[in-house]
């Protein structure tokens, strides 16, 4: 695969929000991630688009490995698709304002836009003829990848039995992306997970041809350095190659938040810059040696791994400097996508509320049921809905797509623990229990707290596509949502990303960097003040190596400053003496 041409990726939001981002922008080289969760919602966008497009759809009913075969047939359909849309393009006339014309002026300073430049600019027609026939054949598509959360894997059952573990949720849709005709890169997250990894290794399509080349490749997205070592030394052993490790803030992310262990973005990064070489080595070492094991080629010269990041990037000079001072491959640009309705799809009601959310609107939630942390929006139709049940009297979801049944605190099948059901069994055990008042109060938050997410993130593209007028959708910003106020086209956030024009109206907002700290700072207090009400069952080790790492965050950061603009310096650094006085101020809890 052709290496991208644009330095940023949109990366997958959501179940939904960029369902069918590449329909939308691979034709002008733009690479952007699938989300893999919801093969029901699959199954309707591609009816909707084979609909809209005249194009024939032959259902896929409810029936063994239906999951794979949906995700297979709408990845094949975007293959096809996005391939024709290029083509398209490629015949385009130059000069008159189409797409072909559109792919070149998006690209950021590169050889292949200078080429297009003196196309325009020289006045031979022989000449122009043939520059044009040369820009033409260098026209490539952007990668439509796919996301798997590899924790979201419960096994299925089918007349009370539990199924083989291939069919699995996380497995299926594997399987639905490894048969597909589709030449892109599978994007694993929230961990580890052994038998997804294993199984992986079936697959033909994710080894080297003879001249090393991938059909399909592996992106792992990990918050800090030694996730990322024990996952590609795991699957290197299987002979299967990392192409690209995908490093996101723990807490300055849009959706599920992984900040357990104050993994900062900054020291993370440069983690990565100075083991870079060594990390490939070692990894390229164990990968040979199974392929040798296997009997299959390898290349002499392995692929160089490349190290992006992404997680509240907010202008220009942010993305610059990632790019130059780390030595990046390219930066992830998520949540302000939120706001561009030629790429993702958000209903007009919320996009409405996006664009006046306030700080407070925008939290960090126990609302997943993955028991992950989750970056939510307070005022979305989900959550209204939610505190309507409560109201009623009738918490909980009534679990339409079973997605998340994962919980096995009871008998009988695992549950989700948003689920109607689950809500109530809980409920009832919290009120047999010995609990302060306090105690009882914040459990039972917890328990209400949780939202149906595998079935209202998919609510903006039902409601945008008319296929359930009574959809509630969640929605999943991030906090850096809070920083842009109004809709924008393709091109101005392009043009903002590469600092060809700034869109952001929050001129105080504060350093990608310092809102990290910030979040961070604040997990932290709430972690203490639920370890002191005795509702966490967290080790005294946790908050010391928290705070630890917040004031050598703060060290990291002020020697930093260095190597910054002047004019940035100096609001980065009080930022950083406010945080640590802050921070110094924290009483951690005496251990028990």
């Amino acid at each position: 695969m052709p290496l991208p041409l644009h330095s940023f990726h949109i990366p997958v939001m959501g179940t939904g929000f960029s369902i069918d981002t590449p329909l939308r922008v691979a034709r002008y080289g733009i690479s952007s991630v699938i989300s893999l969760v919801d093969d029901v919602l699959i199954e309707q966008v591609r009816k909707f688009h084979c609909q809209k497009n005249g194009q024939p759809y032959t259902p896929i009913e409810n029936r063994p490995d239906a999951r794979a075969r949906r995700i297979t047939a709408y990845l094949n359909y975007i293959d096809r698709t996005v391939k024709q849309q290029v083509a398209s393009l490629q015949s385009e006339p130059f000069g008159q304002g189409g797409a072909i014309d559109r792919y070149f002026e998006w690209l950021p300073p590169c050889s292949l836009k200078t080429e297009f430049e003196q196309m325009r600019a020289t006045p031979d027609p022989s000449r122009k003829s043939a520059l044009q026939d040369r820009l033409r054949g260098r026209i490539v598509a952007g990668s439509a990848d796919v996301n798997i959360m590899t924790k979201l894997d419960a096994d299925q059952y089918a007349n009370g039995e539990k199924l083989p573990s291939e069919y699995a949720l996380a497995m299926s849709a594997l399987r639905g992306f490894a048969q597909s005709d589709l030449g892109s890169a599978i994007v694993f997250s929230a961990g580890i997970n052994q038998r997804l990894y294993t199984y992986t290794a079936q697959f033909d399509d994710f080894f080297p041809d003879r001249q090393g080349r991938f059909k399909k490749r592996i992106i792992l997205k990990v918050s800090d350095y030694r996730s990322a070592l024990i996952q590609g030394k795991f699957l290197a052993k299987r002979g299967l190659w990392v192409s690209e490790f995908r490093i996101e803030s723990g807490l300055n992310c849009g959706g599920h938040a992984f900040g357990a262990d104050c993994s900062l973005m900054g020291p993370v990064l440069e983690e990565f810059k100075q083991n870079r070489e060594a990390l490939q080595t070692c990894l390229h070492e164990i990968y040979i040696h199974a392929l040798g094991e296997m009997g299959r080629p390898a290349a002499p010269t392995p692929s160089r791994i490349r190290i992006t990041a992404q997680g509240g990037i907010g202008t220009a000079g942010e993305d610059h400097f990632l790019l130059r001072y780390y030595q990046l491959d390219g930066t992830g640009w998520g949540t302000p996508f939120m706001l561009v309705p030629e790429v993702t799809n958000v209903d007009l009601a919320s996009i409405d509320k996006l664009c006046h959310a306030k700080r407070d609107d925008v939290y960090l939630s126990n609302s997943s049921p993955l028991g992950v942390r989750f970056w939510n929006l307070r005022t979305s139709a989900s959550e209204e809905m939610r505190r309507k049940r409560i109201e009623r009297d009738k918490p909980g979801s009534p679990c339409p797509k079973g997605l998340c049944l994962l919980n096995k605190e009871f008998e009988g099948k695992p549950m989700c623990v948003a689920s109607r059901v689950y809500t109530k069994k809980r409920l009832d055990r919290l009120s047999k229990e010995k609990l302060t008042e306090t105690q009882a109060k914040i459990l039972r938050e917890r328990v209400l707290e949780k939202s149906c997410l595998c079935h209202d993130l998919a609510g903006a593209v039902s409601l945008n596509h008319q296929t359930d007028p009574t959809a509630t959708p969640a929605i999943c910003c991030g906090p850096n949502i809070r920083n842009f106020n109004r809709t924008f086209s393709l091109e101005e956030m392009i043009d903002h990303i590469y600092g060809r024009l700034s869109i952001i109206f929050n001129h105080e907002r504060p350093h990608m960097f310092i809102e990290e700290m910030r979040l961070n700072l604040d997990y932290l207090k709430e972690e203490i003040t639920l370890f002191t009400q005795r509702v966490s069952n967290r080790q005294h080790s946790f908050f010391e190596t928290f705070k630890k790492k917040l004031l050598n965050g703060i060290d990291y950061y002020r020697a930093l400053t260095q190597q910054f603009i002047e004019d940035q310096r100096e609001r980065f650094l009080d930022d950083l003496e406010s945080l640590q006085d802050e921070i110094e101020c924290v009483c951690l809890p005496e251990a028990r």
